[in-house]
């Protein structure tokens, strides 16, 4: 991949976006794990709040397989693209009561990870991955893939 820094070309710039990409999949991970860990009292919460048992079992599976995906470099721009939709949709969808100092924290988070998620998703990857790891006739399909874009995985 081309930088537009060269001072944040190669090893400092993949670094980077290791740590960065490691950063954002953290969170959603950790929930993953807890909600599974703890399931029947999460469960019986969200139901409370509304959410159907489907969505709350596709959230536990979007969260660990998206965030896994972030973290180890494999279909990132997907993944990062699917939690950032989540984001957008918790955001809106549970923390809009405003008046509650809290609840604006939440709303605000979501939407700042949200918009790291779509800087992951535009950039990609990085040369620190996965798919910067396969052979080329894999890593074309997926640099296809996320060719929506409109950057690669990597060039070499």
């Amino acid at each position: 991949m081309t930088s537009t820094c060269p001072e944040f070309a190669g090893r400092p710039r993949n670094a980077l976006l290791l740590a960065a990409r490691l950063l954002l999949a953290f969170i959603f991970v950790h929930e993953g794990v807890f909600l599974v860990l703890n399931f029947d009292g999460a469960a019986s919460a969200t139901s409370k709040m509304g959410v159907p048992n489907v969505a709350f079992v596709a959230t536990i599976i979007l969260q660990l397989f998206a965030g896994m995906a972030i973290a180890l470099g494999i279909f990132t721009r997907f993944g990062a693209a699917a939690l950032a939709l989540f984001c957008f949709a918790t955001a809106f969808l549970f923390h809009t009561h405003f008046g509650v100092r809290d609840e604006l924290l939440h709303f605000e988070k979501d939407l700042a990870i949200a918009g790291g998620l779509l800087v992951l998703a535009l950039h990609g990857v990085g040369d620190w991955s996965i798919e910067a790891k396969l052979p080329r006739s894999l890593g074309g399909r997926l640099r296809h893939f996320s060719a929506w874009t409109g950057a690669s995985v990597r060039t070499e």
